[in-house]
């Protein structure tokens, strides 16, 4: 489970986008980062999730955040997620869990009784300098951007 704090150093990865393209925290450096780990593409509350950060890209853009999306599924399912909902940040594939690990975010969930393993929803939002600054471990879906935005300014 997630080890992370506020205040620590937020772990280098490097990924693959729905473009395939090969990402990284480091490309970043210098800028906001909203990086949010969400189970899966196209189910009801990541979709509502992911429609919220798209709804307020603008204003998050304007208050100098990037976005960017990690989940367990192939970079193929993502690219598909992005142009059903014009999603206009970076989605990275993480199927073996190479970055999901680092986060921590990995661990035993439970639905209607029955534990499994899966991704919990979590985000975390990272400075200019690659510090973690604010951690959502149960994110407002329907209002995450707002909770984002409210968050930093209360961290200023």
């Amino acid at each position: 489970m997630i080890t992370l704090k506020e205040g620590d150093k937020a772990p280098a990865f490097t990924g693959k986008d729905q473009d395939d393209k090969k990402v990284s925290l480091s490309d970043y450096k210098g800028r906001k980062a909203v990086l949010y780990f969400y189970p899966e593409d196209d189910t009801p509350t990541c979709t509502i999730q992911a429609c919220n950060l798209r709804d307020n890209y603008a204003l998050l853009k304007q208050n100098g955040f990037v976005i960017i999306g990690v989940s367990p599924d192939e970079a193929a399912k993502h690219k598909k997620f992005e142009t059903k909902y014009s999603l206009p940040f970076t989605l990275i594939a993480d199927p073996l869990h190479k970055i999901i690990d680092k986060y921590g975010v990995w661990g035993e969930k439970q639905l209607y009784g029955r534990k499994y393993m899966g991704l919990h929803r979590t985000t975390f939002v990272i400075d200019e300098k690659g510090v973690i600054r604010k951690i959502f471990l149960r994110p407002k879906n329907k209002q995450h951007a707002e909770e984002i935005i409210k968050a930093w300014n209360e961290l200023k």
